[in-house]
């Protein structure tokens, strides 16, 4: 398992993830193309999307994703670099891994962030606590993709086979349910 390492909440995920794996698996911090190849599962982490996939690109990370086959699990800028589609901005680099589309800060800038309680049915009946940061949101999704939840009728997290993507910040909390649904669930 490891968290991509080129900005956002890395710490936070690595964190969360170790909580989530407990002693079955170790949580690699990735700043190198070559330390993919190791690895069955990648965090995308929150930050700056245009950033991240800059970089991504720069240090051939984009490329060894593409070629590792890897269960990636996308959070707010992750979801961003996920998706086939960035609304508003086609030419800003993704992954295009899912089925998808997002618009960037949907939910608002810095200021507009805010938390709220999802229903999130593959996590059981207790609400998610979501933190919304400058949270893109899910506009559409089709072929493969499935919505798995939603706030106030817009989509915050989807499916795609080993992929996941999420608009709000799941590792600022203390709730694991959703990293343990990746590697239990999602991972292959």
């Amino acid at each position: 398992m490891g968290v991509l390492a080129l900005q956002g909440d890395v710490e936070e995920h690595v964190a969360a993830m170790r909580r989530a794996l407990g002693r079955r698996g170790e949580v690699v911090v990735v700043k190198r193309a070559e330390q993919l190849g190791e690895l069955r599962a990648l965090v995308i982490p929150g930050g700056e999307s245009t950033t991240i996939g800059l970089l991504m690109q720069k240090y051939g990370i984009d490329r060894a994703i593409l070629e590792a086959e890897l269960s990636i699990f996308g959070t707010c800028a992750g979801a961003v670099l996920l998706a086939e589609v960035i609304e508003g901005y086609e030419e800003q680099f993704s992954l295009r891994l899912m089925d998808m589309a997002v618009a960037r800060n949907a939910f608002g800038r810095q200021r507009e962030s805010f938390e709220a309680e999802l229903s999130i049915p593959v996590l059981g009946e207790k609400p998610f606590p979501g933190v919304f940061i400058r949270a893109p949101v899910i506009t559409r999704v089709w072929g493969r993709a499935e919505v798995l939840a939603e706030h106030e009728g817009r989509v915050v997290l989807a499916r795609q086979g080993r992929y996941l993507a999420c608009s709000f910040h799941p590792e600022l909390t203390g709730d694991r349910r959703l990293h343990r649904y990746f590697l239990e669930e999602v991972v292959e």
